[in-house]
This record gives C-alpha cells, sequence and structure tokens, in this order.
C-alpha cells in the first residue's frame, strides 16, 4: 500500500472513531451547560489531557518543527514562549475565571459592569482571535495533504481546506463540548504516541548522542555554526533594531497570549471546582512541556535528516518537516516499508491534531455569539436553552465558512508565526480585561469596552500595514506594498496600548461598583458564590 492510501485509511480511521464519540456525545448533550461545559463533568487529569490536546496545534506540531528546522536556535523561541504562556494562565487566571464565570470570558467581565457593551466587545474580540487561530490551522492542513497526496496546485490544497472545515463543523454542532473534549483528549494520546515515537528513532540514529544530532544538523542546514546560534531569524544584522524590537514583540505576545485565548479559557468551566481547573493546568503544563522538548529533537533531526532543501521544496514555510522527518528516520532504520508506514502514522496524527483544535475553536466562538451577542445583547437575556444552544451550532456554521475562505487565502506562511498574530490579538485585547477586571477595584464599563476594543483594533491596524500583509517576499499580498508599520508581530504595541486604552476608559469614567468588585473578589480567590454562579 503507498504512503498516500495508508495514511489516509490511517485518517479515515481516526475521523470514524470520532464521529462515533460525537454521536455519543450529542445523545448526553441536553442542557446549555452540557453544550457549553460537557456538564462540568470532566475530571483534572481528563481535562488537563484535553487542554494539552487543545493547545498542542498544528503549529506546535508542524509550524515549529519547521521553523526550528529552518532556522535552528531562533526557531525553538516558539517553544518556549509557547510553554512559559502556561506559567501566567496558571497563576493569574485558571483558578480566578473557573469561580467568577459561568461559560464564557464575558460572564466574567460582565458581573460588575453594564452586561451589554462588555458582551457585546468581548463577542467580537473572542470571534476575531479565533478566526486568527483557526485560519493557521486551516493553512496546515492544506500542506499536509499537499505532501501526502502529491498535490501541488492551489486548487487540490483548497479543497482539503474545505474538507477539514466541514468535518470540524460537524464535531461542534453535534458534539458540543463532551464530544470535542473527548476528541481532543484521543488527539492528545496520539500525538504524543507519535512525537515520542519518532523522537526515539532520531536519538537511537545518532546514538542517544545530543551534540552528534546537532552538529549534524548544523552541517546539513548549510548555515554552518550559525544554525545553532541566535540571530540566524530574529535580530539579524540586515534587520537592523527592527529586527531586535520585533524578536522582543513575539516573546511578549507568546509569553502572554495564552492567558487571552477563549478557546484555552473555555476549558476551566468544564470541571466541577476551581480546584480542579488548577489542576488541570498543572496536567496540561506536565503534558505540554514534555511535547515541546520532543519539538526539539524533531526540528533538529529534519534539518540533520532531511535537510532545509529538500523540506522548502515540499512546503517553503517548512510545515512539512516532520512528517518528511518521519519518512526519512523510516526509510533509513526499516527500509521503504517502514517508512511509509512511519509517514502515515505521523501524517494521520497530524490530520487529528488540526481537527481538534479548530474543533475547540469553532466551539468556543460559536459559544460566545450565541451566549453573550445573541442570548445577553440581542434577547436581553430573555431566551430558552435550547435556542441558544440551536443558536449556537448556527453560528459554527458561519464561523467554520469564513475561516475556511481565509484559510485558503493564506497558504504559504508559516502556521506557527500565523498562531504567533493570533497570541498578539488575544493578548492585546482579551487579557488586559481580564486581569483589570479580576484584580484593579476601580475598574468600570467604559475601560472594558475601550481596553477590547482599542487592543484587538491596534493589533489589527499593525498588522495590516505590516510586513506581513504587503511589501514582502512571504507577505499574503506579494505584489502589493502598503506597510509602513516595520515589525511582524505588533505585540510589543499593541498589548501596551490594551492596558492604557483600559485605564484611560476607566478613569474617564465615573461608574464604580465598590459592592459588586468585593463580591466578585471573594468569589475569585475563594470559591465562595461559585456553584451558585454556575447554577443560575
Amino acid at each position: 500500500m503507498s504512503s498516500e492510501a495508508l495514511s489516509t485509511t490511517l485518517f479515515l480511521i481516526f475521523v470514524a472513531a470520532t464521529l462515533g464519540i460525537t454521536f455519543w456525545a450529542s445523545r448526553n448533550t441536553k442542557t446549555a451547560a452540557d453544550y457549553y461545559a460537557g456538564g462540568r463533568s470532566f475530571s483534572a487529569a481528563q481535562n488537563g489531557m484535553a487542554i494539552g490536546g487543545d493547545y498542542m496545534s498544528a503549529a506546535s506540531f508542524l509550524g515549529i518543527a519547521g521553523i526550528i528546522a529552518l532556522s535552528g536556535y531562533d526557531g525553538f523561541l516558539y517553544s518556549i514562549g509557547f510553554l512559559v504562556a502556561w506559567l501566567v494562565a496558571l497563576l493569574l487566571v485558571a483558578e480566578l475565571m473557573r469561580n467568577s464565570g459561568k461559560f464564557t470570558m464575558a460572564d466574567v467581565l460582565a458581573f460588575r459592569m453594564s452586561p451589554r457593551p462588555v458582551r457585546t466587545a468581548a463577542g467580537v474580540s473572542t470571534i476575531t482571535v479565533s478566526i486568527f487561530y483557526l485560519l493557521a490551522q486551516m493553512v496546515g492542513a492544506g500542506a499536509l495533504v499537499g505532501l501526502l497526496l502529491g498535490i501541488d496546485s492551489p486548487a487540490g490544497k483548497a479543497l482539503t481546506i474545505v474538507g477539514v472545515g466541514i468535518l470540524m463543523i460537524v464535531y461542534v454542532v453535534f458534539g458540543g463540548m463532551k464530544g470535542t473534549t473527548w476528541v481532543q483528549i484521543v488527539k492528545a494520546v496520539l500525538l504524543m504516541t507519535g512525537a515520542a515515537l519518532i523522537t526515539l528513532l532520531v536519538l537511537m540514529q545518532f546514538g542517544f548522542n545530543l551534540s552528534g544530532l546537532l552538529g549534524e544538523a548544523a552541517a546539513e542546514s548549510g548555515k554552518g555554526a550559525a544554525f545553532l546560534e541566535p540571530g540566524l531569524k530574529y535580530g539579524t544584522e540586515a534587520q537592523g533594531l527592527a529586527g531586535k524590537i520585533d524578536l522582543v514583540s513575539l516573546g511578549i505576545a507568546l509569553v502572554l497570549g495564552t492567558a487571552g485565548l477563549p478557546h484555552i479559557l473555555i476549558r476551566f468551566y468544564t470541571v466541577p471546582t476551581a480546584k480542579d481547573a488548577r489542576k488541570s493546568v498543572i496536567w496540561g503544563i506536565g503534558i505540554i512541556g514534555v511535547f515541546y522538548l520532543l519539538t526539539l529533537v524533531l526540528g533538529f533531526g529534519a534539518a540533520a535528516l532531511v535537510g532545509g532543501k529538500a523540506i522548502t521544496a515540499a512546503d517553503k514555510a517548512g510545515n512539512t518537516a516532520a512528517p518528511q522527518l518521519a519518512k526519512a528516520i523510516g526509510d533509513l532504520m526499516f527500509g521503504s516499508v517502514g517508512g511509509t508506514i512511519l509517514l502515515a502514522v505521523i501524517a494521520a496524527v497530524a490530520f487529528a491534531t488540526i481537527l481538534a483544535v479548530v474543533a475547540g475553536l469553532t466551539l468556543a466562538s460559536s459559544s460566545s455569539f450565541a451566549h453573550d451577542l445573541y442570548a445577553h445583547v440581542i434577547k436581553r437575556g430573555k431566551v430558552t436553552e435550547r435556542e441558544e444552544v440551536r443558536v449556537a451550532r448556527i453560528s459554527a456554521f458561519v464561523i467554520g465558512a469564513a475561516s475556511i475562505g481565509l484559510g485558503i487565502l493564506a497558504q504559504g506562511q508559516n502556521v506557527a508565526f500565523l498562531v504567533a498574530l493570533a497570541f498578539a490579538v488575544a493578548a492585546s485585547g482579551n487579557l488586559p480585561a481580564i486581569l483589570f477586571s479580576l484584580f484593579w477595584k476601580r475598574f468600570n464599563t467604559a475601560g472594558a469596552v475601550s481596553a477590547i476594543y482599542g487592543g484587538l483594533l491596534s493589533a489589527l491596524i499593525l498588522v495590516i500595514f505590516s510586513p506581513v500583509v504587503s511589501g514582502s517576499k512571504t507577505a499574503l499580498f506579494p505584489g502589493a506594498d502598503f506597510s509602513w508599520f516595520p515589525l511582524q508581530n505588533p505585540g510589543i504595541i499593541s498589548i501596551p496600548l490594551g492596558f492604557l486604552f483600559g485605564w484611560l476608559g476607566t478613569r474617564m469614567s465615573k461608574e464604580y461598583n465598590a459592592a459588586k468588585y468585593a463580591e466578585i473578589e471573594v468569589r475569585s480567590l475563594t470559591g465562595v458564590g461559585a456553584e451558585q454562579a454556575t447554577q443560575h
């Protein structure tokens, strides 16, 4: 059997199994709490695995391995940033959010403020960040299928993106949070197993000698010792000061972005208590930490055994480095049949990765639209649970369609890079509002709306007028040039602006509810009243 046929068969088995899970979950999804939070029935370990499955996206598996394979030391910055970000989520957000909210980020923000404008802003921000993140997953899907089936045409990859989009809509519409969570748990097990297997084989090939692996990677990269030193991709002499600032900007976005990602925040509501929310983050950190150590071997292994030229020939952005490494190490150790099998397994795992993450993202954005915008803004709370869930399912179709269209447009970009943009947007719009709401007693409605819209628009405007969109060979529109912002990641400017707008908006308004702040402070820190908040 060819690698194409085998990988397709394995992928179809995974799809069939997860569709079975989704069908089972649909029969157990009756209330809004079931659809949005899985009935709050998951243990800390289960939720921790689902967090890992949700977080270890195509950016982690395909994008980071590709960046390390092409840029060496500088590529590992993504692994470090994505992992360190969880300390911010653990220490500042997880337990407090679980105690203070019900289903979405907006439940926390609207608790002591005028609900309609705050929920509107939070809903808009959630959908925007989710679509940015979805964009990266769709690009990864197109690149992966192109490698497997030998599809080079944009039209062929576009059809793949459409297929992935349809599957993710099915998961969300029918399975809700229960189905999505179990899909993510299955995917986390598959991804960790696949990555560990390839890592073990690569280390065996080099006699478990990391120095030998790194030396071979540097030699095959064509860049020599510079491959193992900082400055090959970020902060180069050619980039000058802007390159160094861009490096800092990327680091800030990666570290602060996780605590503002909607599909991560909603995971804190799927466990019964705040203690479980904290434990689940610790479980997640353990799984994610091990995985990012494996990406180091995957990236340098691809550089050593596949080579930069072969990687860029298959995908200019390097998104196919991990599957190509699977084929190369399989050929070396088990012959062409072994290489074919390993490529098929890793490709199927990568597909599983993409499907699980896009399902989580679509669920987060459709839940925010239905629960925040439709139920509380449009209907002013006068809506039944059944109607709210129906609207969430309809909005999943619309958001899925939008992400499919944008994913087709963004083909050719590195998926880890695209996710870094999503992190910057999340950290600029959502994080200032969340932290101010939890820790600043003077914070009010004007401040929350200003922080979300100010940070969100700052990030979007800077991205639009950056080399990401125009004025460079790798831009979305390489033939145009309307860029005036020199940095590729806007975080260093847009994140402080989000906090500044939140502070200014608060100071310009006289609104202040001391009693409500005292209540949310006690609830967020102790959990007293949290159960009533989740029941009513």
